[in-house]
């Protein structure tokens, strides 16, 4: 075999996915983001003091897949109906191995669908390099407060429809 990690299967969010979802999420900030924030920003942004169902409840009336890799989950990303991509989250144990960008070509694919004219996206540092091989811009520099802590991040955008299609 030459592969070094399991293909990549993406399906559709449930709701018992949220728990795990979330840990992810955490585990993924507290490994990965760390190298481009400080501690303490990372312990307000991976905060245990985060509200699991508030957190979960932002999937409802979304796009979101799941993506698994030889039965574990991997990654996620939700898409709002107007096209706003709020997370896209790989695990620290499954990095470079063309989950996100599975999951980006899954929205896409929706976009697509949606007829959307743009999706737009507030990215960390870490993800910043990944959206704009996909093709995204930054259209805002910005700093976000979380949980008293100041994160530098950016607003992308990538349009989908030329001008007068």
């Amino acid at each position: 075999m030459t592969a070094n990690h399991s293909p990549v299967t993406l399906r559709p969010y449930s709701p018992d996915d949220a728990p795990a979802l979330l840990r992810l999420f955490k585990d993924t900030i507290r490994r990965v983001n760390s190298r481009d924030y400080a501690p303490e920003q990372v312990a307000a942004w991976a905060s245990d003091e985060i509200d699991a169902s508030a957190w979960a409840s932002r999937f409802e009336g979304r796009f979101a897949v799941v993506a698994e890799a030889a039965g574990v989950i991997a990654g996620f990303v939700d898409l709002s109906p107007e096209g706003y991509l709020d997370r896209l989250f790989v695990s620290a144990d499954h990095q470079g191995q063309g989950i996100a960008t599975a999951l980006m070509d899954a929205v896409f694919a929706e976009a697509k669908r949606l007829n959307l004219p743009k999706i737009e996206v507030q990215v960390s540092l870490t993800a910043r390099p990944f959206f704009e091989r996909r093709g995204f811009r930054v259209v805002e520099s910005r700093s976000v407060e979380v949980r008293g802590a100041m994160l530098d991040c950016f607003g992308m955008e990538r349009e989908l429809l030329s001008p007068g299609t």
